[in-house]
């Protein structure tokens, strides 16, 4: 910013982080995120997020947060291959739906009066309210969800053979985007981590993550992984082949109308 140009600007600072180190007991820091890098989003407002510091004692973690100050945090700094991390997103948003959808309940029978994708009984008499506990339609998806234990399988680094679908056991030069792009997001041009199992949100959602809570013993958690192959086949349609070139040599040359 502008105050770390002038000197009373610096010595401002430098002030309140002498009275930082001195009088307070939690160190936080804001983060925001690189949104610019995100090709094809309206949105230009980064997203800001608090996250504490933990460690040492306050000296050194004013000290700490002042060294990341306007300073880029790559994704292989924080989460390594093999580790289980936690998501913090929101999901998809259905809108307004039912009990049968919302819930699960069982359907009635087909005579009954006045619709059948209902609730039968909704509580007795007394208490003379309806409980939270009973089924209701309503707003489903977009809530705030944290899914734990997701563990890495592999931090793709730009330039590096981890951002392609290259792996020990297939040497075949193809890209981790999919051939066609991703449905809905694209071409992947940055660091990258590849997750096992499902993530919250539609596509190009902002999602958290985090390290995981708890330690890790389990020997499934603890479990290297080793990449055989990576799919680089169409997401878009029955996907039969991996690359281009691939695809040119199984149809031959093609004559355009």
């Amino acid at each position: 910013s502008k105050k770390h140009e002038t000197e009373e600007g610096k010595k401002d600072i430098q002030s309140q982080l002498e009275k930082m180190k001195k009088y307070c007991s939690v160190i936080r820091v804001l983060a925001h995120t690189q949104i610019r890098k995100m090709k094809g989003l309206k949105q230009k407002k980064a997203h800001l997020n608090e996250i504490q510091i933990n460690g040492g004692d306050i000296a050194k973690k004013v000290d700490y947060a002042c060294s990341l100050f306007e300073k880029q945090v790559p994704v292989d700094a924080i989460f390594q291959k093999d580790e289980m991390i936690d998501i913090i997103g929101v999901t998809k948003g259905k809108g307004y739906e039912g009990v049968v959808t919302r819930w699960g309940v069982t359907r009635l029978p087909r005579k009954t009066h006045r619709g059948l994708r209902k609730v039968a009984c909704i509580g007795a008499w007394h208490p003379a309210r309806v409980s939270y506990t009973v089924a209701r339609a309503g707003q489903n998806g977009y809530h705030h969800r944290t899914e734990m234990n997701k563990k890495v399988y592999r931090v793709g680094k730009v330039g590096q053979e981890t951002h392609s679908a290259m792996t020990e056991y297939d040497r075949t030069e193809k890209d981790i985007t999919p051939m066609g792009g991703f449905p809905h997001y694209g071409i992947v041009k940055e660091d990258y981590l590849m997750i096992k199992g499902c993530c919250v949100g539609p596509k190009k959602r902002v999602v958290t993550l985090r390290q995981t809570l708890l330690k890790q013993t389990s020997r499934l958690t603890m479990e290297e992984i080793k990449l055989k192959f990576i799919d680089a086949a169409s997401n878009g349609g029955h996907g039969r082949f991996q690359t281009s070139q691939e695809k040119a040599k199984f149809y031959g040359r093609t004559i355009k109308a």
